[in-house]
């Protein structure tokens, strides 16, 4: 099922719980609409780095549009956070006509009933959230993204694992607790 928003007054991306069991949560606000959807860090990242690359080309094609205005999201996620799906696969379009970025968000599909291998997976039970973003929008997230990351644990300095409160055991550290 496909769900379309294209009046966007809010796309974020946050977490709940402590550094090391954290949930991050992308919510996008159109008019009285509130959707959560889980998401995993790595994504997050993706989507940040893609969104900051997409900018850069933007200003490349288009050097006389105006700059996206950077005005830094520092709400907390609105409540009730009511999770969605967990997202599974992200696509990231520029249309250029509109001036406007889509993301589409596809439901992780976890149906292990068929194992044929032949047979193409059924997408109809999945569900799709399609967003379209201004390119202030997508400056303000991808501003927003780097800050959440950034506010997880910090990685040591030996083998770039996270370092939990009571520190790890690092292998690159023969073994030394750190």
């Amino acid at each position: 099922m496909l769900r379309t928003f294209k009046d966007i007054s809010r796309f974020t991306v946050g977490t709940l719980g402590q550094p090391g069991d954290r949930t991050f949560f992308l919510q996008i606000r159109a008019s009285s609409a509130l959707i959560s959807t889980s998401i995993e860090k790595s994504q997050v990242t993706a989507i940040s780095e893609r969104l900051r690359y997409m900018l850069k080309e933007i200003r490349v094609a288009h050097p006389i549009s105006p700059k996206p205005s950077l005005t830094r999201d520092s709400l907390p996620l609105e409540t009730p956070v009511m999770d969605e799906f967990r997202v599974g696969s992200i696509a990231i379009f520029y249309d250029e006509e509109s001036e406007m970025i889509q993301i589409d968000l596809r439901e992780l599909n976890l149906n292990d009933e068929d194992d044929d291998e032949d047979e193409f997976p059924i997408l109809d039970d999945v569900e799709i959230i399609r967003i379209y973003i201004t390119p202030t929008q997508a400056n303000i997230f991808q501003d927003r993204a780097e800050l959440v990351i950034a506010a997880g644990r910090q990685p040591c300095p030996f083998c770039a694992l996270p370092i939990d409160p009571q520190g790890h055991l690092c292998a690159r550290a023969n073994g030394y607790r750190r």
